[in-house]
């Protein structure tokens, strides 16, 4: 009897034990997130980090942990979603304001579903609930099996009598071990964005943070990098790539505790922000979207580049358009006259579309400059005798696209629509109101604005029906912090930002293919929920080639090549060639007054083109891998390989700004089959110019990857692209 009561309690006790360890894995195919229901119902984060070979040996993770957390323990707890008020005294992701005053939440564990969506995609919805105040939290997890990628997000949802106030809402919070800590991230300013940071992440919390409203990225990213236990280089360490799915206000809070443990908070900023919930009512967070890689931030990189491809970037797995537009060749001064023969050059180029920039419209008030006309969607009749249309029609017969822009958000006070709606516009009662470039922003949280700005952009696509691309502008913050329309201006900044998204969702579902640029007085304006609406982002207003190579490198960490638009300008010193190679890593487009190019670069330009559309699927679409950093190398070099491997193309650019022997080492390729013979030779020459690139020797892969092959950029070659074939 002794032992059947013995095998009983033993029997109970790892019933209980198996209950209080309830083990939930969000995995990929190399990255996995261990979660567990502790002993009293909280869900804690386990494991995260490769993924184990045995999905059972998750659960012998915990019981190895260095720390045993107490009840009176208030700093180990690795709470999976870390609420205030609680016994855990770190940075929230949440905390609220209860309906009778109390600020404590404290939340456990119920219950967990997955939902296969297809062989690639899995969604993890797990419930949290504080039963004392009727309080619930969903915590969703959405994994990219191929893309080692998971999404994050919460909603939250009551159904107390009264009203809960948000104080903050978080998107998620994730806990990495390590012995130290490295975050890169990229601060921003007008035709200096992505400049380069590294630290180390001591004591205390690192937040990187904007109030901005609009253009949110404008000062600082809201991407990064986390590397653990020492400083990731391009193909060895391990590191977190981030980014917040979100086109407003963020805040994300990197918190060291216990020497071995940092938490990663990411989502929308709380400032200004209280969020009134009614009962019943459910509060969805952005995503924030990750991936972790073992092999450096190349990987990483690719991760977040090919998830963004298929299934975030609008139309990611589509073709684009080479544009010419005229901002650069006539600014505001322009008539139907000069337009025709901007379509002629058009043709000329080889380009696809011409793109028509501001400053054709506005009557009472034309849009001869900043000053006047914004809001004005009219076209101008002085500069454009023959109306939009007309514009259409003759792109059409030439041959090419007509493309336009516009600044839908924003209005000068001087305009038609300043007078008729003063109503509409942000500006605080009782004081003067601030400008930025002259202007003001119009108030998205009111439904009537945002049936505005629709109409607004659908009427231009029913004047002009061969409309073939939209340029997207918004060049203003938002100073002015008051809806005249809202009755709870805690909630601006939110409902603004919903306000704005619900437009660009009913703009791209009624035209879903119509290639979308989002411009914000440079790239101060890009994130994956933008890029849900976007083909594509403007990356800087700096297009001086030789600054774009350090631009484009540090965008590269975080958002795909075939996103990014890079122009061919006047900009700089440098080359025709290295402009136009510079511009080839990317969406090539051109703004030069193309009827003053001389004859050789004309037809440079032109046979730029025909090059670039033999080479743009592996721009566009090839896996990305950075070989040479421009920092610290006499040249630059960036590799775009096919998947199948069967062909790459490497872009090098000569970066000494100092005198240098024309001495180079090999550059070593990456991403190539070791076992295939390769061909290499030079592609996208000067007129005139003879390539000393040897084409007629074979290489292996392996010899690629391994010795390299130098492309001979000195100070007088300096840009060369080359096309490795697979025979």
């Amino acid at each position: 009897m002794k032992k059947i009561m013995s095998s009983l309690m033993a029997l109970l006790l790892a019933c209980q034990l198996a209950h209080a360890q309830e083990t939930i894995i969000v995995s990929t195919k190399n990255l996995a997130l261990a979660l567990e229901k502790d002993a009293d119902n909280n869900l804690v984060v386990a494991y995260f980090g490769q993924k184990l070979a045995m999905a059972d040996e998750y659960r012998k993770v915990r019981p190895l942990d260095k720390y045993k957390p107490g009840n009176d323990d208030l700093f180990n707890r690795r709470e999976a979603y870390v609420t205030g008020g609680s016994v855990n005294l770190l940075e929230p992701a949440l905390a609220v304001t209860q309906s009778n005053g109390d600020k404590s939440l404290v939340l456990h564990y119920v219950s967990s579903k997955v939902n296969r969506i297809d062989a690639n995609q899995t969604l993890t919805e797990i419930l949290l609930t504080d039963p004392q105040y009727q309080f619930e939290v969903k915590l969703f997890y959405h994994t990219y099996e191929n893309q080692d990628v998971i999404e994050q997000w919460s909603e939250i949802l009551h159904h107390q009598k009264k009203a809960v106030v948000l104080n903050k809402y978080a998107s998620a919070c994730l806990t990495l071990s390590g012995n130290k800590f490295f975050l890169k991230n990229q601060r921003n300013g007008w035709g200096q964005e992505m400049s380069p940071e590294e630290q180390e992440l001591l004591h205390g919390i690192r937040t990187i943070d904007s109030k901005l409203g609009t253009r949110t990225n404008l000062l600082h990213s809201s991407s990064f990098m986390v590397s653990m236990d020492g400083p990731a280089t391009e193909d060895e360490g391990t590191v977190l790539a981030g980014s917040l799915e979100w086109n407003g206000n963020f805040r994300l809070d990197f918190e060291t505790f216990d020497e071995y443990y940092l938490r990663i908070t990411a989502g929308v900023n709380n400032y200004a922000s209280a969020y009134t919930l009614q009962p019943n009512e459910t509060f969805t967070t952005p995503k924030f979207v990750y991936t972790v890689s073992t092999t450096g931030r190349g990987q990483a990189s690719r991760n977040l580049q090919r998830w963004a491809r298929d299934y975030r970037l609008c139309n990611g797995t589509k073709d684009r358009l080479t544009i010419l537009n005229n901002w650069e060749t006539t600014y505001f001064d322009f008539d139907d006259q000069k337009l025709s023969h901007l379509l002629d050059d058009t043709k000329t180029l080889g380009a696809d579309v011409f793109l028509l920039d501001d400053g054709w419209f506005g009557n009472k008030y034309p849009r001869n400059g900043a000053t006047s006309g914004l809001g004005d969607w009219q076209v101008n009749k002085a500069k454009l005798k023959n109306g939009i249309s007309s514009l259409g029609k003759e792109a059409t017969e030439k041959g090419v696209k007509l493309g336009l822009w516009i600044e839908p958000e924003m209005v000068n006070p001087k305009s038609e629509l300043y007078e008729q709606h003063p109503d509409w516009v942000l500006k605080e009662p009782g004081r003067k109101e601030y400008y930025m470039r002259n202007q003001l922003v119009l108030d998205l949280s009111n439904p009537a604005v945002q049936q505005f700005v629709y109409n607004t952009v659908e009427n231009l696509f029913k004047e002009v029906p061969q409309l073939a691309f939209i340029k997207w502008d918004c060049n203003s913050l938002i100073y002015n912090a008051y809806s005249p329309y809202l009755k709870n201006q805690d909630h601006f900044y939110l409902e603004y930002v919903r306000g704005l998204n619900s437009v660009l969702a009913k703009v791209r579902k009624q035209h879903p293919d119509v290639p979308m640029m989002l411009c914000a007085g440079g790239g101060t304006r890009v994130d994956y929920k933008s890029l849900e609406y976007f083909t594509e982002f403007w990356a800087s207003d700096n297009t001086n080639a030789y600054d774009r190579i350090f631009i484009q490198w540090e965008y590269s960490y975080y958002f795909p090549s075939i996103a990014v638009d890079n122009h061919v300008t006047e900009m700089g010193k440098q080359p025709i060639k290295f402009r136009t190679d510079v511009a080839m890593m990317g969406k090539l487009g051109f703004d030069l007054k193309v009827h003053e190019l001389t004859p050789d670069d004309l037809t440079f330009c032109q046979q730029a083109v025909k090059v670039y559309d033999t080479i743009k699927h592996l721009v566009w679409h090839g896996e990305q891998y950075r070989l040479q950093d421009p920092y610290n190398n006499k040249v630059a070099a960036i590799a775009y390989v096919s998947p199948d491997k069967l062909e790459a193309v490497i872009f090098n650019y000569y970066v000494s700004t100092k005198f240098e022997t024309p001495i180079n080492l090999p550059i070593k390729m990456k991403g190539l089959d070791p076992s295939k013979k390769y061909s290499v030779r030079e592609i996208n020459l000067y007129p005139g110019t003879k390539s000393p690139v040897n084409s007629e020797p074979t290489y292996s892969g392996d010899f690629l990857m391994k010795v390299g092959f130098n492309p001979e950029a000195t100070a007088r070659r300096t840009s060369v692209i080359l096309k490795v074939t697979a025979i």
